[in-house]
């Protein structure tokens, strides 16, 4: 869940892969992806009942035509 503002009125929410710090910005729209500045770790915002949650964002492999 996003749990606490951070600096510039964004929202901040914590990583669920190393616990770092993620802002998401306040004019986030729902399935928007977010990145861990830390880890790098990708996820998508859902809108849960207190705001946004962040679930780890799917990732398409390429297509090699296989």
């Amino acid at each position: 869940m996003i749990n606490k503002e951070g600096k510039r009125g964004e929202n901040m929410s914590k990583c669920e892969e190393c616990d770092a710090d993620i802002s998401v910005p306040k004019d986030a729209v729902e399935g928007e992806i977010v990145t861990c500045p830390e880890c790098g770790a990708s996820f998508e915002l859902a809108k849960g009942s207190n705001g946004f949650q962040l679930k780890p964002a799917q990732s398409v492999g390429e297509d090699w035509g296989q």
